[in-house]
């Protein structure tokens, strides 16, 4: 796996790439991750496929831009347009996990053009969230409202020594083995860079509650999605109840698969390793 930083038009992005085959995967991390996220996919889709895992801007040691509105969405999308245009192709195909799922549908929807297959994990895209949102989700979301305040999610997440992250990878998922002590060290210090904590916050920020209104976040604010999707969840999310994302069918205008797996949590691409991995294997040479 080599390291390398790409210069877009607004932020500098630091990301990780293995392989060196003509097509081009991208591997879009969640909060509060990074680009280790994806540490089981890289070499396993790299004896393959050019795949490249970014720490999305906010996070890592990628730039950090002040202010709420520099994490809006469409600046994200921008983001991964401007990185396919970097490795000098026309597209990719976009896997992607919590809000890397979030900016790659926006992404669909937006650029098709430059999707050649997309891969979301654990999270719908907007227009189901709101179709299928239930008071049993809203009280799974709270956090994401708790994010709306300044400066007190920040002192919280940071306790201790970020003891947070210790319990949401240690207590919420279904596979004890999923993440070592050094993996866990590996994301601490990862939201230790300066502004990064903020940062990674400021993506719900500028964005929750504009996704709870139609047109919101979509780009554009109508039809499917237009390009080959695959949906992996994990059924035990502590954050996305079954519920939710129930019929994603519905809003894919193209071929659509779907896999469940009933003994993972959220963080499904480090808990379900092998059943992730042969899924995009499957999924990316069909």
């Amino acid at each position: 796996m080599r390291h390398d930083y790409a210069q877009l038009s607004q932020v500098r992005l630091h990301y990780v790439e293995c392989g060196a085959g003509d097509d081009l995967v991208i591997l879009l991390h969640g909060f509060p991750e990074c680009w280790y996220s994806w540490r089981h996919q890289l070499p396993v889709l790299g004896e393959r496929y050019h795949v490249v895992a970014p720490d999305m801007r906010g996070y890592n040691l990628s730039d950090k831009p002040k202010g709420v509105e520099s994490y809006r969405i469409e600046l994200l999308v921008q983001d991964i347009v401007e990185l396919i245009d970097h490795f000098g192709k026309k597209k990719a195909a976009i896997v992607a996990h919590d809000w890397g799922a979030g900016v790659a549908w926006a992404l669909a929807q937006k650029h098709p053009e430059v999707v050649s297959k997309l891969v979301a994990m654990q999270v719908p895209p907007p227009a189901a969230w709101r179709a299928n949102f239930t008071l049993r989700q809203l009280r799974h979301s709270w956090y994401m409202f708790f994010f709306q305040l300044p400066r007190l999610p920040e002192w919280w997440a940071s306790a201790n020594d970020f003891s947070l992250l210790d319990k949401i990878y240690r207590e919420t998922t279904v596979r004890a083995d999923a993440f070592s002590a050094e993996d866990i060290a590996v994301y601490k210090e990862a939201l230790r860079q300066p502004g990064a904590l903020t940062s990674t916050i400021n993506y719900y920020r500028a964005n929750v509650f504009r996704s709870l209104v139609r047109g919101g976040v979509e780009t554009p604010d109508h039809g499917g999605i237009k390009v080959p999707t695959l949906f992996i969840y994990g059924e035990h999310d502590m954050a996305i109840v079954p519920d939710t994302v129930r019929g994603l069918d519905r809003f894919i205008d193209a071929t659509y698969r779907e896999l469940r797996i009933p003994n993972s949590g959220h963080w499904v691409q480090n808990e379900a390793v092998a059943e992730v991995n042969n899924a995009l294997l499957d999924f990316l040479r069909d």
